[in-house]
């Protein structure tokens, strides 16, 4: 019995938190894979439309992110998530419904169906109307959808904190992480089919009720390590090696801990190096994640439907996958090079902050094809999602149990507060650019032909498409903006790093 070799049950936990976070970035990607080619046609939408709606999703998911952490800590694991993805799935399902009660609302006929819908929007003449009314129902979903996911992270992080000893924690962390990617990867091959042969809300309708399905696993699969009949007497000693370490304690035993309250997380500048790197680099990805689709139509003219636009965000997603590695590198440093954990992972973390940098060269490589920033920013991605790993990680390096969802909870709000401002700004700056930056054969827009300009002072993709096929020459400001806005994406990583070592510059664990 002494010899009793250790069962793995921790990895079938794993598996369902990466299967949730698929979950949650297949909900998350829907909206920005159908509204350019699907959605704005038929609400008129421009890109400070979607940028206004996808930036206050990241501020009402940053607000939520606060307290879902304390949430999750109050209601535990397994409720935490039971209610954070119904929430999410349930908002979800809601986007399907924004064309019917933008109808309703606007004609005052409720009683029609999707098809009925669009067809009575399209007889609208005041398009003002439908637009600002379809823009804040999206909103009103996005909310829903926004306070669910928020509980993502806060749970499954503080799941891989009750489940893995610290050493292994960065890698079953880069493992359901990868979920993020997988999700992203599905997407673009599902989403825009679905959308194109059912309509888009059938693809709201579908993707969200995956949720709905997980919720039965999970309620079936999951209880504590040291309750789980699952979990045998040698792999629960492997989980709680943290116990005693270095003669003294540091990770008190489950049901015995201290509680920290929320407002004395603020008093460590642990909470706030977390904070800050997660500040820096989250709007990043949700960057790559919502724009790119919209990026490949504004540059390059290939809708998210067009085999090619769904071969290339396949292989983006694909290259993401090596954030695997992510995990693995910090197990590397502590066992190989005997360094601590938190010593460990920042190592990682700076050796992944340097791949961004060739965002730098994205668009002035994508003169050249396409394919040039496909591959980049996948590996840009890549790293992000290799440093995500690891900065979720060390919060169970620094703080105990009791307290890891609500600091995640701190750190999320923080990033959600950077998307917000990199995706509204980004809304903004694209559509000056395409206003002020935009010239044709040399010349700015206010001296060309108003024939060749839209009623809100800017060319059309078709007018651009049109205009180059007549050999006039057209320079597209939005060129420029992606240009600025990749510019920064690479930098903000080495920032974040630096900021997080001067704030925290040795390993110190909180004890309470």
């Amino acid at each position: 019995m002494e010899n009793q070799k250790a069962s793995n049950y921790r990895w079938t936990i794993c598996s369902l938190l990466f299967f949730a976070t698929t979950i949650n970035y297949l909900d998350r990607q829907v909206l920005s894979l159908t509204w350019k080619d699907f959605i704005a046609p038929e609400f008129h939408w421009t890109d400070s439309d979607y940028g206004t709606i996808t930036a206050l999703f990241s501020i009402f998911y940053a607000a939520s992110m606060l307290f879902a952490g304390r949430f999750v800590d109050y209601m535990d694991t397994k409720k935490g998530f039971l209610w954070a993805i119904f929430i999410w799935s349930l908002g979800a399902c809601l986007h399907a419904f924004c064309g019917i009660a933008t109808s309703g609302l606007v004609t005052g006929d409720w009683m029609v169906g999707f098809e009925g819908a669009k067809e009575a929007i399209s007889k609208v003449g005041d398009t003002a109307l439908v637009l600002s009314t379809s823009v804040t129902l999206f909103i009103v979903a996005r909310v829903v959808l926004a306070f669910g996911e928020a509980g993502n992270f806060p749970a499954a992080i503080k799941a891989t904190a009750e489940f893995f000893p610290k050493k292994d924690r960065a890698l079953a962390t880069s493992i359901f992480n990868a979920g993020a990617t997988v999700g992203a990867l599905a997407a673009p091959v599902t989403i825009p089919l679905i959308a194109k042969n059912f309509g888009w809300e059938m693809s709201f309708i579908l993707i969200g009720a995956l949720g709905f399905v997980w919720m039965g696993f999970w309620v079936f699969v999951y209880k504590k390590p040291h309750a789980h009949p699952r979990v045998n007497k040698a792999e629960l000693e492997y989980i709680q090696q943290d116990i005693v370490s270095e003669n003294q304690v540091i990770e008190p035993v489950i049901g015995t801990e201290k509680k920290m309250s929320f407002a004395s997380c603020f008093n460590y500048k642990q909470t706030w190096a977390f904070a800050f790197g997660k500040f820096m680099t989250d709007g990043v990805w949700w960057f790559y994640l919502f724009w790119f689709p919209a990026y490949l139509s504004s540059v390059y003219g290939l809708k998210s439907d067009n085999p090619l636009a769904q071969t290339m965000m396949f292989v983006l997603y694909a290259i993401t996958l090596l954030s695997i590695i992510g995990g693995w590198l910090p197990t590397y440093f502590v066992d190989k090079k005997k360094m601590n954990p938190y010593e460990g992972r920042m190592r990682s973390m700076l050796i992944f902050a340097f791949f961004p940098l060739l965002a730098l060269l994205a668009q002035p490589l994508g003169s050249y094809s396409a394919w040039f920033p496909v591959i980049i920013i996948g590996i840009a991605g890549a790293a992000h999602q290799a440093w995500s790993a690891n900065i979720f990680s060390t919060v169970g390096d620094m703080f105990p149990r009791s307290a890891i969802a609500t600091v995640t909870g701190i750190g999320g709000m923080a990033g959600g507060l950077g998307s917000f401002f990199i995706n509204k700004g980004s809304g903004i700056l694209f559509d000056f650019a395409r206003k002020s930056w935009t010239t044709v054969n040399g010349e700015p827009l206010a001296s060309v032909k108003p024939e060749w300009v839209t009623a809100d002072f800017k060319l059309s993709d078709t007018m651009l498409k049109d205009l180059a096929k007549e050999g006039v020459e057209v320079a597209n400001g939005v060129n420029t903006g992606y240009l600025i806005i990749f510019s920064i994406c690479a930098v903000a990583y080495l920032i974040g790093w630096f900021v997080m070592k001067t704030l925290v510059p040795k390993y110190k664990p909180i004890q309470l």
